[in-house]
């Protein structure tokens, strides 16, 4: 089987059950999210726990599916407690009656729902150690919700979770976990693309696009590491820590998240485990990063960001004033205005967070609003300076206009690096890059592969390239006043050709003689028009 053909099945599989939601009464209902995603973060673990324990069991691995359940069933006590618990800890684990299969086989029972219910409740407690987010409290979540209680008609619950049940049991994951295919993020993607907003707020971000994901994660990662911390302090669905990761390589790198968003957390625990890296999952915070960090005092190797740019924060702003955060918001806390609280520049409280996150040999990348990049001063500034004379910044790329579909912000990317080379910060200007294409009614500018590569290269290899690039040294920033805008340090570029006095005598006299014969010309015309005028004022 294809990728494509593969990819395309998963597809019809969330197509599926959204069919199966909006048959009862709850297409675009605010819980259809939370089915749709858990039913498949069911079936995605139910189908993991399956290729795990037939790789375990020589038996299991010979039985087809029609008679796996029985296989398990038949399976002594004792051997299947062995094979329950020989399994990595990073899998999902589950009873023989928590199986899909099991609950496929026992629909014709009376109250169904119930048992649906509780079996989805009992996974979620059996494995709440690793794959349930929690607060900053240390208060675990539910990895499932009773699904049943959504349909307000009880006579309809069994019928519903049937439904589901069948759904589900049409589709296998299986043949993805025996092959290595590289559609993760689009099928993400697709499965939260109806889901994509943020209904309390505007505080999470929950989609980045790739193509920036790439590119950050490329510029930072351009050789192999291994037992790394990454960190993304607003991290939304997580689009920025899955490039981080597969750059590093996932068995590299423990991720760590917060984000104050429960629909964003939920939604980056699915892409971890989508993603191979539900070892993370326990690392995940649902909490207000800048008002009550969870990882304060934990230094990271690799911070990824694409904060939130205004957020009204007048409600904990007088938290910030602790002790325990003036090492942290060094450069200071934007005031509260008298109006316009919604447009509170909160994203530079991040880049302080950022910075005071790195470890001794950290980096990061950090998407900003463009005019971050060249404030004259203020909080802005501060950091910006800050970054210089510590010796912080790798490079800064300023990305096209309308790379964000969501947004009309120009933003740029900043890399900043604690053991970055303070003679060679290359500083690129990428605006002219990309294509305009219409997603609805918005545009949004998508960059090429090889436009991708383009940024990548003038990055990693300290290329300087006219209108493009430029390789600059701490000391010129200084004399810019640390402006990071690559065209403020292009060089005028005038043309100009030698030519004699009476070269230039002869191409004065004939623009002199092209200007007299214009003027001549317009004369005339006034003349004609004000006849014209004249007549039609005695008619």
């Amino acid at each position: 089987m294809t990728d494509t053909i593969f990819e395309n099945k998963v597809k019809q599989l969330i197509d599926s059950l959204k069919s199966v939601c909006a048959n009862y009464g709850l297409g675009n209902d605010g819980n259809e999210f939370k089915i749709i995603t858990q039913m498949f973060l069911y079936k995605f673990i139910n189908d993991k726990y399956s290729f795990e324990i037939r790789k375990a069991d020589k038996k299991l691995a010979k039985v087809t599916p029609d008679n796996f359940q029985k296989a398990l069933e038949l399976i002594a006590d004792d051997d299947y407690k062995f094979l329950y618990h020989g399994i990595s800890p990073d899998v999902p684990k589950l009873k023989r009656d928590q199986t899909l299969t099991f609950l496929f086989n026992s629909q014709t029972q009376d109250d169904f729902a119930t048992l649906f219910d509780a079996t989805l409740l009992s996974i979620s407690n059996d494995n709440s150690g690793i794959f349930s987010v929690k607060s900053s409290s240390g208060a675990k979540d539910k990895m499932f919700d009773q699904l049943s209680q959504f349909i307000t008609d009880a006579s309809q619950r069994d019928a519903f979770c049937r439904a589901l049940v069948n759904k589900l049991v049409e589709f296998s994951f299986e043949k993805m976990f025996g092959e290595k295919y590289d559609f993760f993020a689009t099928i993400f993607e697709y499965l939260i693309k109806d889901y994509n907003s943020d209904s309390g707020g505007k505080y999470a971000e929950y989609y980045t696009p790739h193509a920036v994901a790439r590119i950050m994660a490329a510029i930072m990662v351009p050789k192999p590491v291994e037992n790394v911390k990454c960190y993304d302090p607003s991290a939304g669905s997580g689009t920025l820590l899955m490039n981080i990761a597969h750059a590093i390589g996932e068995k590299n790198c423990s991720i760590y998240s917060e984000d104050i968003s429960q629909k964003s957390s939920n939604m980056l625990r699915l892409n971890l485990v989508l993603n191979n890296l539900s070892h993370s999952i326990s690392n995940i915070v649902k909490t207000n990063t800048i008002a009550e960090p969870y990882y304060l005092d934990e230094k990271f190797d690799y911070i990824v960001s694409n904060p939130p740019f205004k957020l009204d924060f007048s409600d904990f702003h007088k938290d910030l004033m602790k002790d325990a955060f003036k090492d942290r918001f060094f450069a200071g806390i934007p005031n509260i205005p008298n109006k316009d609280r919604d447009k509170m520049a909160i994203y530079l409280l991040f880049i302080q967070h950022i910075m005071y996150s790195l470890s001794k040999k950290g980096k990061a990348a950090i998407v900003v609003p463009t005019g971050f990049i060249t404030a004259q001063g203020g909080i802005e500034k501060k950091i910006r300076e800050r970054m210089i004379e510590k010796g912080m910044l790798k490079g800064v790329v300023s990305m096209p206009s309308n790379i964000f579909a969501s947004t009309g912000t120009n933003v740029s990317v900043v890399f900043i690096d604690n053991k970055a080379d303070n003679e060679h910060i290359v500083l690129v200007d990428a605006s002219k890059l990309g294509r305009n294409v219409k997603e609805g009614k918005k545009e949004r500018t998508v960059l090429t592969v090889q436009e991708e590569q383009h940024i990548i290269d003038a990055l990693n290899m300290c290329v300087p390239e006219e209108d493009f690039s430029v390789v600059v040294t701490q000391k010129d920033i200084r004399q810019k006043n640390y402006s990071f805008s690559a065209g403020q340090y292009f060089e005028v570029k005038s043309t100009h050709t030698h030519i004699t006095e009476a070269e230039f005598k002869n191409k004065l006299d004939g623009h002199i003689k092209s200007l007299n014969q214009l003027f001549m010309e317009a004369s005339k015309s006034e003349k004609l028009i004000k006849q014209q005028m004249e007549g039609l004022y005695y008619e």
